[in-house]
């Protein structure tokens, strides 16, 4: 995951500890009946949990779509590469080996020189 991606997991998860924290004192200290109270605590739970699935999904599907870009990339990338790298070796190969058979043609030629 991505330095930003992190951050936004962190600020999330930060955001919805505090709303929480902030829920359950505002109904502990609210004047009312524990029954009550302990009703009302389940319920925003509940909330709470709801809309931290719903964030997760979103989340999550981000980085799926940042991850399917990532690997397209690379693998576009990967290719491309060894593309230059074939046509490099091809065309090097080939100057090789012309190379190389002028050289022995010219060894062949001197040794037959050197016979007469």
């Amino acid at each position: 995951m991505s330095r930003k991606g992190k951050n936004t997991a962190g600020i999330l998860a930060g955001l919805l500890a505090g709303a929480a924290a902030g829920v359950i004192l505002g109904m502990l200290y609210a004047p009312e009946e524990g029954k009550e109270t302990r009703k009302k605590i389940k319920n925003k739970a509940n909330d709470l949990k709801d809309q931290a699935k719903s964030k997760y999904g979103e989340v999550s599907e981000k980085v799926k779509d940042q991850y399917g870009n990532i690997s397209s990339t690379f693998k576009e990338t990967a290719s491309n590469v060894a593309h230059t790298v074939k046509d490099g070796y091809d065309k090097y190969k080939d100057q090789i080996v012309a190379r190389t058979t002028d050289v022995v043609k010219d060894i062949e030629a001197e040794l037959n020189d050197l016979k007469k």
